[in-house]
Formats: structure tokens, sequence, C-alpha cells
């Protein structure tokens, strides 16, 4: 009985001490890279754990080493240019770095799997969905091609994509961009990992699917002991899903804890002052956003000291020397000579009051009027030999723009947002209705009209990479309109390039780089330099901070409100970040489906939504309070996103209303006036 007893505690220590160890272990990485200009070390000196069922959160502004170090732990840099030269990476106890390629090989996508940031450089485009989600259960689990299959369309399921049969037969051009990360993180999904490292997952994601999939991720964690690294600008989301947050600064960890309490008493002035720049939708809105000066510094270059003292409101003379991370109480360490005095060594800075917009005046014709937009697709049907079916991609769409007003354009992926901003520019024919811009219809105008008209209206793509010439420097793509429309001399327009770059919060030297050698985050400001460029009276704005970081999208949604306030440009701002829409916004739209479900004023459609796809969609929109979040319950939008080509009779989202009564399916709500200036389509209203 004694030896049994011991082997007993033995075989519960050991248990014990195998789960307090790390699933994977960072230890001093330093990750470098060589350029035409010198050796940029992108990662110094960088180490973190996490625990296995644990999820930690890496977070900071673009550049700062967040992906570089993900990609490192995947052994997934670009050679030669990158290399490690320095450091361990620990997954079971096993340096990954010092591994056989054939074994790296077999762990990536089986044990490991890594969910990139942006879809469209990462699926295939000559292979079909369904080929690219069975490849990983062939080659790792040893399914066969049907069970394969049958698989691929349990996946498409579990991350929201309806028709699942029919959508692994298409190929990635053929999905929206939210859809299209969705097949990403069903990818990851597919081979139940060990490890996931989701780089920006959500980031496509409207809030409803970004509650779905991360609850999802988080049910996996705890059932499966699935490990999240989450890679990640959203503060609302670390607020509710991280256990431990590491934040990353210049190619460093700053500070790293339990996500708890770095949120309720951050140790470094960055995180301090990175916290302060995220709109909320649980507090009044303010004036405009605070942001964090500056600019990051150049890492082939880095200052002595304190990488982060140039920006800091708190630096004193000790800031010159280098500050190691060190431990601060609560599990907690941070890279601060002032961390026991946070927060409270960092001044706030005064809030600016709000660049307001100019009131128009009722009997001024808006800049833009659409008026019973519609949009069809044909498509192919089901079955070979099956006949043409249509997708209603937008149906009776209408909605006004004043001059130097926003109009916030929201709902789910898919629901026709994108489309709806392609037909106002012209991208796309419409099927029927008006788009009056100015008092004109450019919804006839012809090509030559559309090509005078391309200076007033600009656009800012929701996909940075795709939309940049890869052939093209940064300078050469913002110079081109420059020159060629607005025939400006190439000094000046090489001058008119920088200060551009700069007002979206790039350096000058940047021009000389290609859309390869930027991240994510920094190819979206280059986007939004170019849309800039014409100066134009109206721009489309595609998720246009989405890709941002939140401090850098603090810098964009204040730049663009200043620049409506100058210039009286006016906006369509197409968003999932309901926070960013609200900040932003005179006046939102909520689609669903391809039809709008309400439209009110800002202040009064967040205080009182009318429509219950409202009230869905602001409930499922986190906040970066980690008690407020976390003492809620999950909240993602039940069913599925029906298929636009069998939408729903009667009101499209009665399939997955909570209010839905017998008459939802016989009547399709028309969009009438409840209040003065808001407008809801619901018959329960």
């Amino acid at each position: 009985m004694i030896t049994a007893l011991s082997a007993l505690d033995v075989g519960q220590d050991t248990e014990a001490r195998d789960a307090a160890l790390p699933l994977l272990a960072v230890e001093n990485l330093t990750v470098e890279f060589t350029t035409a200009s010198g050796t940029l070390r992108a990662v110094d000196g960088v180490s973190w754990s996490v625990r296995p069922g644990e999820t930690l959160a890496l977070v900071g502004e673009s550049g700062c080493g967040k992906s570089v170090t993900a990609l490192s732990v995947m052994r997934l840099l670009a050679r030669p240019a990158g290399r490690v030269t320095g450091g361990r990476i620990l997954f079971g106890g096993r340096d990954l770095l010092a591994l056989p390629e054939s074994e790296m090989r077999a762990l990536r996508g089986r044990d490991i799997a890594m969910i990139f940031q942006e879809p469209m450089t990462s699926l295939n485009p000559v292979l079909t969905i369904g080929m690219q989600l069975a490849e990983p259960l062939i080659i790792h689990l040893g399914m066969s091609e049907a069970q394969a299959r049958v698989r691929s369309v349990e996946l498409l399921g579990m991350v929201g994509i309806p028709d699942a049969e029919r959508r692994l037969r298409q190929y990635p051009h053929q999905f929206s961009g939210g859809m299209r990360q969705r097949v990403m993180i069903a990818i990851g999904l597919a081979c139940d990992p060990k490890l996931i490292i989701a780089d920006e997952p959500t980031t496509a994601l409207d809030v409803t699917i970004q509650a779905q999939i991360l609850e999802l991720m988080k049910d996996l964690s705890r059932r499966l002991g699935i490990t999240l690294v989450l890679i990640t600008h959203n503060l609302g989301i670390v607020a509710r899903y991280a256990d431990q947050l590491a934040v990353m600064y210049a190619g460093r960890v700053v500070e790293e804890g339990p996500a708890d309490r770095v949120f309720r008493a951050p140790r470094h002035p960055y995180t301090v002052r990175l916290m302060r720049s995220v709109p909320r939708l649980d507090q009044a809105r303010g004036g405009a956003l605070e942001t964090i000066e500056g600019l990051p510094p150049n890492l082939m270059d880095p200052p002595s000291g304190c990488r982060f003292a140039p920006r800091c409101t708190a630096r004193i003379p000790v800031c010159d020397s280098d500050p190691a991370l060190r431990p601060v109480g609560d599990a907690r360490r941070a890279a601060c000579h002032r961390a026991e005095e946070m927060p409270g060594a960092v001044p706030l800075t005064a809030a600016r009051p709000a660049a307001a917009a100019p009131a128009l005046a009722a009997e001024v014709t808006p800049l833009l009027q659409v008026r019973g937009l519609s949009k069809h697709f044909a498509v192919p049907g089901r079955g070979l030999f099956g006949k043409m079916a249509t997708v209603r991609a937008a149906e009776e769409v209408s909605f006004s723009i004043g001059r130097g007003e926003t109009l916030g354009l929201v709902g789910e992926s898919g629901c026709g947002k994108t489309t709806v901003g392609r037909l106002v520019l012209r991208l796309e024919e419409p099927t029927r209705g008006e788009i009056l811009f100015d008092g004109k219809d450019i919804a006839k105008a012809s090509a030559a009209e559309m090509r005078a008209m391309r200076t007033r209206i600009q656009v800012i793509f929701q996909d940075p990479y795709s939309s940049l010439n890869p052939r093209m420097t940064v300078g050469a793509t913002i110079r081109e309109p420059l020159t060629y429309r607005l025939n400006m001399a190439t000094a000046e327009a090489h001058d008119r390039a920088a200060s551009l770059l700069r007002q979206v919060g790039l350096p000058p030297e940047m021009a000389e780089r290609y859309p390869h050698q930027m991240s994510g985050g920094q190819r979206q400001r280059v986007g939004i330099a170019r849309a800039l460029a014409m100066e134009p009276d109206f721009i489309v704005c595609d998720e246009a901070v989405s890709a941002l970081d939140v401090s850098v999208q603090g810098q964009i949604i204040n730049l663009l409100a200043e620049l409506q306030a100058e210039l009286g440009v006016a906006y369509l701002f197409i968003a999932h970040d309901l926070a960013v829409v609200r900040h932003l916004s005179q006046r939102v739209v909520v689609m669903y489906l391809g039809r709008v479900m309400e439209v009110a004023d800002r202040d009064e459609l967040y205080a009182a939504p009318l429509h219950p796809y409202t009230q869905a969609l602001l409930d499922s929109a986190p906040v970066p309070d980690p008690v407020k979040e976390r003492a809620r319950a999950p909240r993602a939008l039940r069913g599925e996103l029906p298929s636009p080509l069998a939408p729903p009779s009667g009101c499209v989202f009665r399939t997955r209303c909570p209010k839905a009564i017998r008459e939802c399916a016989e009547i399709i709500p028309p969009l009438r006036e409840i209040r003065p200036g808001h407008l809801a389509a619901c018959i329960r209203i």
C-alpha cells in the first residue's frame, strides 16, 4: 500500500511538474536581416514562454518584431537575408533551431500551426480551397481524399463559412477578405495541433465572426490543451482571451506578465500610452485620441539607452542607460528605470478637441447620394451542368453623405459593404440604382468621365499588399499620380511624397522600399498616403485602419478627422471595429446579407440600437478591460450566416434573430423611419 501510494504521488508530481513546464520557451532570441543599407536587428534578446493550454498575447507597434519572432519559431524566415544569430527556441524541451529540416517540416502543420496575417499571400491562388484544406490532412494525418473532404466541410462550418460543399470548389479570389481569413484559420485548426501561432487572425473579421472564432479557439485550448500565441493589436481581444501578455517595442520585450495585472496597472510607459490610444465603446466619446508622438527607432542604428526614451513623457537622465527586463512584483517584468512609479509617472496628455466636420445645411445637396443601389452576380449553380445562380450582393441600398461628413458602414463579412464601396467607385457596374456624386449620376458615366472624376474620388483598400504594385517602390507608387495626373515636377513630387509619408507616420526613407520589405501595417499606411495624394473630395475607406496597431491607428484616425476639418473631405468608412466607427463617423449604416438593417446618427445608434442585428453587433464588440470582459457571458451570435445563393425568405436576418416570429419569414421589412432620422428594417419595432 505504501509503495502504491508512493507511485501515485510520484505520478501526480510528474504531471504537475510537466503542466508547469512551458510548452514553448523563447530564450534570448536575436534575429538579423541583411539589407542593402546594412544589418537590421529585428529581434534583440527576446525571451518569453507559454505553458500548455495557456494563451499568450504579443502586442506592440507594427515592426516591433512580433511577426519575426513567430516566423523564427516556425523556422520560416526568408533566407539568406533573415537569420537567427542567437538564442534558443524550446518546444517540448527540444530546440527547434537545432532540428534537421525534415523533422521541422513534420512538426509544422501537425504539432505547430500558424495562422498568417495576410491570407492572400498565404493561400495558393491556383489551387482550390478544398485542395488547400485537404493537403495537411492527407500529409500529416494520412487521411484519404474522401476523409479529408468530409473533414474540410466540417472545418469550414466551424469557422462560419456557409455552403461549404460548393465553397471547396472555389479559389481564394472568389472569397471576401474576411472569408479568406476564416479559411486560414480552418487550415490552422485542421490537424488539432499542440500549438497555434495566430498572427492577427481576426484583423479582417467583423465582430460577430471574430467572437465566434476566438470562442472556438479558446474552447479548443481548454478542451484539447492547445496552446495559443496570439499576435494582435486589438486590446479588447487580449483583455478577454489572453492569460499572459508580452508587450514588444523596437525588437525587445518591454513588459510581460499576467494579462489582467498588466491591464490593471501597466509598469512601462509604452504600455500605459498604448492602452490610452484605444477608442472604447464602454466610455463616452471624447476629443481626439491620445497618440504616441514620434516614430519607433531605426533598428539598423538604434539609440543607446532606453529605446522608447525619445518618445517617452516620463524620461529622466538615467534613461540614457539601457534598462534590463527585471521583476517588478506580481509575477511581472518590465524594462523601465521608473517601473515602480508607473502609471502615475506618465502624465495624461490633455485630450485635444475632436475635429468637427462642417455642419450641413438642410437645403444643401449632399455630395454623394445612393438610391436603390443593387448588384447581382451570376455564379455557376450546383452540379457539373447546373444553371447559373444569382448572388444578390447588394439589394436596394440607399444613403447619402454630405460634404465633410463621415458615414460608417458596418456589418458582417460578406454582407455587401465592400461591394457597395466598389459600386460607388465604379469598380463594379451596378445592376440598378443611382449614384449621384455632386449631382451627377456616375452610375451612367462614360469611362472618360470616370477617369476625370477619379481625381475627386479615391479609395483606401482593405488588403494593402494586393493593391500595391510589387515592382514599384513605395515612393514611385505615391509619386505616380502626382506626376501623371497633377503634372508635378519630379523634385516637387519627391517632396510631396516625403511629406505624405510623414503624415501617415512613416519616415521618408521608406520611399525606397518595395511593398514586400514592409510590415502589413506599414503597407496600409502607404495605401492611405496614396489616397491622400490627390487631395480628393471623397474617399472610400475599406477597412483603412484594420491592419494598424492601436497607437498608429489612433494617429490615422486623428489624421483623417483633421483632414476632414481642414479640407472638407467626405468619407465612406467601411469597418468592422465598432469603436473606431463611432469615433470617426457622424452617421452609421448597418448591413446584413446585402440589405440595410438600420441607419441612424452615431450617438443614437450606439446608445439605443433598434434592430436585433445591430444589438448583436454591439454586444459582440470587446472592450480593453479584463474585469468587464470576463464578467460577460460568451456572446457569439448564434446560427450560421446564410448562403447568399439561397438567402432566407422574408427578413434575411430571421434565421439568427432571437425575436423572429412567423411573419418574419413572409414579409421583407421595409427600411422605415422609426424616430426622426433613425431608420430600421424590422416588423417587430
